[in-house]
Order: C-alpha cells, then sequence, then structure tokens
C-alpha cells in the first residue's frame, strides 16, 4: 500500500538524506520516505484513526440500531419480514468487506480505498435521509386527506431507500476492514514496544468504538423515536463527512507499507495450492535445501503435509519455485478455517440484541419518569456500557497481571480469550430465554396476550442483565476475532484478514435470516414469531440459539487447542 504521492520515485523528496535513525522496515511515510519512528506512526496516528472509527460508527449504528423500527413502523413490514431485511442487511454489509479488502490489499492501497470508500458512504447517507423526507412527506400527505386510502409508502420510495441502505453498505466494505488495518500497521510488529502498543490498539479501538455507538443509542434512537426520521438519517451524514475531515488531517503522520518490490500475495500464496496439487502424486525430495527444514517447528511441518509437495524442484525450470516461506503462509490461511467455521455460531446468536431483543423491549413498561420512556432500541447502550467498563479493566488490570503469568504480549492468547467471549454470550442467551418466559407469563396473567399493543407490567430493566452479557461477550469475542484475523495471516494480507472477521458476522447474520426463515415455516400454527409478541415463543427460539451457541463453543474449543499459531516476522 503505497502513500498518497509514492509515484515519484526520483524525486528530491524520496533522495533527500534522513536526519535520524530508527527508520521502520517496510513503511514508508505520505511522500514515499523511508518511515522514521520517532515522526510516524504510533499513538500519534492511532488517535487520528480511532476518531475516524468512532466518527464511523456513530453513522452506522444510527441506521443499525433502530431499522428494525423504522422498517415495522413508516415502511410498514412485519416483525419476522422486518427481522430478515435487517439480518440480510448486515450480512451484506459485512461481507462485502471481503471485496473492499481485496481491492485494497491488490490495486488502492488502504489509504486511497478508505477516502473512496467515504465518499460512497457519504452519498448513501444522503440518500437515505432523502427516501426517509420523501416517505414522511407521502405518509403525512396520506393521514391529511379525507380519503379511505392505504397510508404505505409508494413502491419507488421502498426501492430508494433499500438502495441507499445497501449503498451504506458499499461504502462500508471499503472503510470498516481498510481503516481498522490502516490503524494497526502505525504499529511495528518487530519492536517489543510497539507490539504490546498494538496489542492496547485493538481494545482501545473497540473502546472508542462502543463510546461512539453509546452515544448514537442514547441521542440518535431518540431523535429518530419521538423526532423524526428525516433528521435521524441526516445527523449521520454529516458525521461520516467529519470523520473524513479528521482521517486526511492525519495524512502526515501515516506510515504506509511499502510493498513496491514485493510479489503479489495472491500471486505467492496461490502458486502453492497449485503446485501442491501439480505435485501431489510425485516422490522427489520435497526440501532441496537442507537448512531450510531448520526453519520449521516439526508441528508446522507436519500439519497440511499434502502442501509441502509445492516445494518440489519441477524438471523443466528452477524458476518461480516456492519456498519455506510461501508454504508457511499458504497452511496459515488454512489453519483460518476450523476457527472461522466455528465462530459462525457466536455470529448467528449475535444479531438478535438489534432485532428480536429491541422488539421484546418495546412491549415493557419503559417509563423513567413521568412523561419519558426510553426508546427500546436505546437499550443497547447497556451492551457499549459494559464494553466501555471491560476494556480499560481488562487492558490495564487483567493483560498485566496474565502476562506476568504466561509472558505472552496480550497475557492470554487471542482464541482463550475468543472462546471466553463465546462463553458470555451463551449465559447471555440463557437470561433472555428466561426474562422472556417471564414476560410471558405476566401477559397472560393481567389477560394482555390477545392485546398486541398493550405495554406489560414488568419493568424493561429485566432486560438489562442480557444486554451486560452481551457486552463482556462482545468486548472479548469481537476484539480477539479481530486481532486474531490481523495477526494470522500474511503481512501483506491483513485488510482482507479483518474482513474475514467481518465476514464471520455477516455469514452469521445471514444464516441468523435463514433460520428465522425456516422457524417461520415450520411453526406456522405455533407462531414462534407472531407480530404479537405476546402470543410468539421468543423464549423457545433464545432457548434453541444458546443450545446452538454450547455446542458451537465446544466445536471452536477444540479447534483452539489444535490451534498453531502463525510464525511473526523476524
Amino acid at each position: 500500500m503505497g502513500p498518497p504521492d509514492s509515484s515519484g520515485a526520483g524525486s528530491p523528496e524520496r533522495e533527500r538524506p534522513l536526519l535520524c535513525g530508527d527508520v521502520v522496515g517496510g513503511a514508508v511515510d505520505y511522500k514515499g520516505r523511508p518511515a522514521r519512528r520517532s515522526c510516524s506512526g504510533g499513538w500519534r496516528s492511532a488517535f487520528f484513526i480511532i476518531g475516524v472509527e468512532v466518527a464511523e460508527r456513530f453513522a452506522y449504528y444510527g441506521i443499525a440500531a433502530n431499522l428494525i423500527t423504522y422498517l415495522t413502523g413508516p415502511l410498514g413490514e412485519s416483525t419476522a419480514a422486518a427481522a430478515e431485511n435487517v439480518n440480510a442487511w448486515s450480512g451484506a454489509a459485512s461481507l462485502l468487506p471481503l471485496l473492499g479488502a481485496f481491492v485494497a490489499d491488490s490495486y488502492l492501497g488502504r489509504y486511497r480505498t478508505i477516502i473512496i470508500a467515504s465518499l460512497v458512504y457519504i452519498l448513501g447517507l444522503a440518500l437515505l435521509t432523502l427516501s426517509a423526507v420523501l416517505t414522511s412527506l407521502s405518509t403525512s400527505k396520506c393521514q391529511n386527506t379525507t380519503k379511505i386510502t392505504s397510508c404505505s409508502p409508494s413502491k419507488l420510495h421502498v426501492i430508494l431507500f433499500f438502495f441507499s441502505l445497501y449503498m451504506v453498505a458499499i461504502g462500508q466494505a471499503g472503510h470498516k476492514p481498510c481503516v481498522q488495518a490502516f490503524g494497526a500497521d502505525q504499529f511495528d510488529e518487530r519492536d517489543p514496544v510497539e507490539t504490546k502498543a498494538k496489542s492496547s490498539f485493538f481494545n482501545w479501538w473497540y473502546f472508542g468504538l462502543c463510546a461512539g455507538v453509546s452515544v448514537t443509542l442514547v441521542v440518535l434512537v431518540y431523535i429518530q423515536d419521538n423526532l423524526n426520521w428525516s433528521l435521524g438519517f441526516g445527523i449521520p451524514c454529516i458525521v461520516m463527512v467529519v470523520a473524513l475531515v479528521i482521517f486526511l488531517m492525519g495524512t502526515r503522520t501515516y506510515r504506509f507499507s511499502d510493498q513496491s518490490n514485493g510479489r503479489s500475495p495472491f500471486i505467492r500464496i496461490g502458486r502453492v495450492y497449485v503446485a501442491a496439487a501439480k505435485n501431489w502424486r510425485k516422490k522427489a525430495p520435497l526440501l532441496p535445501i537442507e537448512e531450510e527444514v531448520l526453519k520449521l517447528p516439526p508441528e508446522n511441518y507436519k500439519q497440511f503435509k499434502f502442501l509441502n509437495k509445492a516445494l518440489i524442484i519441477a524438471d523443466d525450470s528452477k524458476e518461480n519455485q516456492t519456498n519455506v516461506d510461501d508454504v508457511e503462509e499458504a497452511k496459515s490461511i488454512l489453519r483460518l478455517v476450523p476457527i472461522w467455521l466455528t465462530s459462525l455460531v457466536f455470529a448467528i446468536v449475535y444479531p438478535q440484541i438489534s432485532t428480536f431483543f429491541t422488539k421484546q423491549g418495546a412491549t415493557m413498561d419503559r417509563t423513567i419518569f413521568p412523561g419519558f420512556e426510553i426508546p427500546a432500541a436505546s437499550l443497547q447502550v447497556f451492551i457499549g456500557l459494559a464494553i466501555v467498563i471491560t476494556i480499560p479493566i481488562y487492558d490495564r488490570i487483567f493483560v498485566p497481571v496474565a502476562r506476568s503469568l504466561t509472558n505472552k504480549p496480550s497475557g492470554i492468547t487471542t482464541l482463550q480469550r475468543i472462546g471466553a467471549g463465546m462463553f458470555f454470550s451463551i449465559l447471555g442467551m440463557v437470561t433472555a430465554a428466561l426474562v422472556e418466559t417471564k414476560r410471558l407469563e405476566i401477559a397472560r396473567e393481567y389477560g394482555l396476550v390477545d392485546i398486541p399493543n398493550a405495554t406489560i407490567p414488568m419493568s424493561v430493566w429485566w432486560l438489562v442483565p442480557q444486554y451486560v452479557l452481551f457486552g463482556l461477550a462482545e468486548a472479548l469475542t469481537m476484539v480477539g476475532l479481530q486481532e486474531f484475523f490481523y495477526d494470522q495471516v500474511p503481512s501483506e494480507l491483513r485488510s482482507i484478514g479483518l474482513s474475514l472477521y467481518l465476514s464471520v458476522i455477516g455469514v452469521g447474520s445471514i444464516l441468523s435470516s435463514i433460520l428465522i426463515s425456516i422457524i417461520e415455516a415450520a411453526t406456522s400454527n405455533d407462531d414462534w414469531f407472531s407480530n404479537n409478541l405476546n402470543k410468539a415463543h421468543l423464549n423457545y427460539f433464545y432457548w434453541l440459539l444458546a443450545g446452538m451457541g454450547a455446542v458451537g463453543f465446544v466445536l471452536f474449543s477444540c479447534c483452539a487447542m489444535a490451534y498453531i499459531y502463525r510464525r511473526r516476522a523476524a
């Protein structure tokens, strides 16, 4: 990934001798000169990038957190259809970063991709605001007329809304994986001090992210529920413009990866798979250079041993041969597959926070004081608060203590951290099932089963424990997945690595949507997802997810114990 003006290879700026040492290997500054540790990168650059992420997450959750309310309200969709649409969009928004990361790592570089993606993001938010304005005008005219007509928005307005919504997803596709990878790139993994700082970066990155989300859930959701949706979608658009300005302000401080002399990682790693497939029947010596055997620990050499056949020298040519490092990189990609697959169950459970948890809260007593009710979607702020409290404790207390015991830079392994978060998500879903069972009992006790819009005489604060448990799960699993997929892929593919983390969430959201559709079809006579939640059986669904989470946790633990971590750069 080159800097903004790295094309001037022979410019005086590039040829000017360095005035101080501390050159960071494999990195250049914004003018294409070798980056100096004392003048670039580190926390000075990371703070700009964290600020950008806070603004972007404010904008994203300004849409995502309350989307189900907009779909079931102004757009008039059923609860199940709205949940499916939210999960489908969330899935697309999490899967498309695979494409954005590929473009960044192969062609544009992270810096340029972030700028282009931000412009697309802003355009999508502007169109979304326009669609909300048009829908509001059409429904208000309908309500003011004396004719008996439907107040549903026109098909054109609905098309514009979903077009805008998915344009935001496309913008996020380039923005999300590249910003975080670019932020982590500001720390040199070859330097022991910066290696520890990079581990902290992922924690404080998520801390800042959740701070932005918490403000969204308190302020923006209130505006959307009590003022109007046009303003509620317009503010995120303005915030994204501010985010782009903040990002550009930090350009002079950034470190950019210097890949001018490197081979394409896709070609290099792909060649290993091709060579291994061609040589799978050959019995020739695998490692012609005996010293190369010593580079690999025995367990690395034995795992995926079929890929070692890529090291066989072809009879006709010795050019373009793979080496041990290439084979190790290819193996490191395959090692991610079991972890990725077993993380999907957590990702299936996770979307319920912004869908059924919100609808569940909307039926309960949300009065804070006479005349003021907390919006149901704002309950998600307790997730953010749990994360904001957990991360400093984890980073400043738990990690140093664990580091002194294990001698690991991050205290415990990233897979141990992910597994701990999965366990908390299971507890959260069990708690949600118990609370929903209690809510249904109270609805039956007070004769409110057949009154869908009735407020159940049960305080909404009953939902706080399940939100807090999911906040703990998110602080551990989400941050762990980010750090794991960033660290365990080749350095040139770190945008791809973070998009793999996002794809876990994306595929999980899509699978959650499919699961809801299957259950809705299978329980048509006793609908688990009835529009009247007092007749629904969300508690059954929550118990099912808790069971799936337990099975997923066991499978993940088995894969984590067998996992071989990638060797760090020397």
